[in-house]
C-alpha cells in the first residue's frame, strides 16, 4: 500500500509539471482543440495554479464547463519577437492595421453571441466611423477585407469565435460572403492579461506615440506591490523581486547576469534566492543552468517553449545556426555587411535551398531573418550595424561534417 502511494505520488508530481510548462508554451489551452493538455491543467488546477501565484505572480483561470484554461501572463517589457501572425502560409506578423482591427472586433463581439460575417463588419464600420483616432473601415477594398479577416481568424484560434457555417476567408473575395459565428463573450474578456484597464488610462490619441513607455507602465501596474515608492514595504519589495525574476527565467530562453538589475541578482545569488530557484525548477520539471555569465532554466521534454532552437523548420534558422558559429567565433563584433556575404556563399554553395531567397535582396533578407531569430533567443545584440555575440551562444558550435551525399541543404 505505502509503494502504491508513493507511485501515486511521483504520478501527481509528474503532472504538475507537464501541466506547468504546457501551459508556458500556451497560455490558452482549450478542450477543443487540446482536450488531453485541458484535462490534465483541469485535474492538476490547484497546484498548478498555487505554483504560478508564488513564483511568477500569475493568475490561472480554468473553466471547466467553458472548456478552457487561462495564464495571464503579465510583464512589463515588450517582446518584438512574439507578435500575432496571420494565419497563412507566409505567416507574416500582423501590422499597426490588423491590430487595430482586431481590438474593434473585439470590443463589438462582446454584444452579439452570434452573428455573421456581414453583420460584424457593418458593426466595424459604424465603429471606426465614430472614432477620429480608428481609421475608416472600407470593405469595398480587398485589402482591408482580408485584414479584417486576418483578426477574425486569429480570434478563431483562440476559441473566442467559432465558424457555425460557411469559411472566414471567403470574405477575401467577396464582400457578400455568408459565414455564421458563435461568440464567446466570457473567453474573450479573458483574453487581456493587463491587470489595468485601457480605458483607466486613456489619454489623447496624439500623445500616445510620446507616452507610451508610461502607458505601458500603467497598464501592467499590479497593485499587489503597492502603488507609490511610499507604500513599497519590505515584504511588497521582495514580493515583487520573486515575481520579477521568475516572470524572465520561465519566459526568456537565457537570463544573463549584465541584463538583472543589481536587486534581481543579489536576490538570485542569495541562499532564499538559490533556494526557491531549485525548488520551482524541481516542481516544475525544469533543470537548473546556473553559470558565471547567467541562469537558465532547460526543459529536457522541450515542452515549455512555442519555438526551438537548433531546429530545422525554417530556412531562417538553419541560417541562424551557421552564421552564429562565425559571430560566436570572431575576436569582436562581426559587421552586418560581412553576414550577407557569408549568406551569398550559403546560397551558391547550396543551390536547391532557401528558394525564397533566390531573389537580388535574398541574402539580405536571410541574413535579417537570421539574426531576428537569434535575437529571441538571446546569444546575440545587434546594433549599429554590428552583431555580437552573448555568452550563451558558446552553446551551440556547429560541428562540421563532410560527406558526398550531403549537397543541397546546409
Amino acid at each position: 500500500m505505502s509503494n502504491l502511494a508513493n507511485q501515486l505520488v511521483i504520478a501527481e508530481r509528474e503532472e504538475v509539471a507537464r501541466a506547468i510548462r504546457l501551459l508556458l508554451a500556451a497560455p490558452l489551452i482549450s478542450a477543443r482543440s487540446a482536450p488531453e493538455t485541458f484535462d490534465l491543467v483541469r485535474r492538476r488546477r490547484d497546484p498548478v495554479e498555487k505554483w504560478f501565484d508564488y513564483y511568477c505572480g500569475w493568475s490561472l483561470v480554468v473553466e471547466p464547463r467553458l472548456g478552457y484554461a487561462r495564464l495571464a501572463k503579465v510583464r512589463l517589457a515588450t517582446d518584438p519577437t512574439r507578435p500575432a501572425r496571420r494565419h497563412r502560409a507566409s505567416r507574416a506578423p500582423f501590422d499597426r492595421r490588423r491590430y487595430t482591427l482586431m481590438c474593434v472586433v473585439a470590443a463589438e463581439l462582446l454584444a452579439i453571441p452570434v452573428t455573421t460575417i456581414g453583420l460584424l463588419a457593418d458593426r466595424v464600420v459604424q465603429a471606426c466611423a465614430v472614432d477620429p483616432a480608428v481609421p475608416r473601415f472600407d470593405t469595398s477594398s480587398r485589402a482591408e477585407r482580408m485584414a479584417f479577416v486576418d483578426a477574425l481568424r486569429l480570434l478563431e484560434s483562440f476559441g473566442a469565435v467559432e465558424v457555425v457555417d460557411g469559411a472566414t476567408d471567403a470574405y477575401v473575395d467577396s464582400a457578400a460572403a455568408k459565414v455564421l459565428y458563435r461568440v464567446d463573450a466570457t473567453l474573450l474578456m479573458r483574453l487581456p492579461a493587463a491587470p489595468v484597464g485601457a480605458s483607466q488610462v486613456a489619454v489623447p490619441a496624439d500623445e500616445v506615440p510620446l507616452r507610451f513607455p508610461e502607458l505601458l507602465t500603467r497598464l501592467s501596474r499590479e497593485r499587489r506591490y503597492g502603488d507609490t515608492d511610499d507604500e513599497v514595504s519590505d515584504v511588497r519589495r521582495n514580493l515583487r523581486l520573486r515575481h520579477s525574476v521568475f516572470r524572465r527565467l520561465v519566459e526568456d530562453p537565457v537570463v544573463h547576469r549584465d541584463e538583472l538589475t543589481p536587486a534581481e541578482l543579489a536576490y538570485l545569488e542569495s541562499p532564499t534566492g538559490g533556494q526557491l530557484l531549485r525548488r520551482a525548477a524541481d516542481q516544475a520539471g525544469f533543470l537548473v543552468e546556473e553559470r558565471a555569465e547567467g541562469f537558465m532554466l532547460v526543459d529536457p521534454d522541450g515542452l515549455a517553449t512555442d519555438s526551438r532552437f537548433p531546429d530545422d523548420s525554417s530556412n531562417a534558422k538553419v541560417a541562424a545556426l551557421l552564421l552564429l558559429d562565425g559571430i560566436a567565433s570572431a575576436s569582436g563584433p562581426v559587421a552586418v555587411e560581412q553576414l550577407r556575404g557569408e549568406a551569398d556563399a550559403l546560397l551558391s554553395r547550396f543551390p536547391k535551398w532557401a528558394k525564397g531567397y533566390r531573389d537580388e535582396n535574398g541574402p539580405g533578407r536571410l541574413v535579417t531573418d537570421a539574426l531576428d531569430v537569434l535575437v529571441a533567443f538571446g546569444l546575440v545584440r545587434v546594433s549599429g550595424g554590428v552583431v555580437r555575440a552573448r555568452p550563451a551562444a558558446a552553446r551551440y558550435a556547429v560541428t562540421r561534417t563532410s560527406a558526398d551525399d550531403v549537397e543541397d541543404e546546409p
